[in-house]
């Protein structure tokens, strides 16, 4: 199971850079995200670093109880 990295760490944000499904796995692990990524990579490496970089930089909801 993947460790996974708080929103907007620094690791997260230069593998979304290099290598956008990389950013999304260890922002979030293997969800329909990760698999979005890997599709907008293969269609054009541009649109999935934008999409990770979306993905790993926008805050996570908060649970309020």
């Amino acid at each position: 199971m993947a460790t996974k990295v708080r929103s907007g760490s620094a690791a997260a944000i230069v593998a979304a850079l290099l290598l956008p499904p990389l950013g999304v796995f260890l922002h979030q692990g293997i969800t329909p995200s990760f698999w979005a990524a890997v599709a907008l990579t293969i269609l054009g490496f541009i649109p999935g670093m934008a999409f990770a970089l979306f993905t790993v930089l926008k805050p996570r909801p908060t649970l309020a109880f």
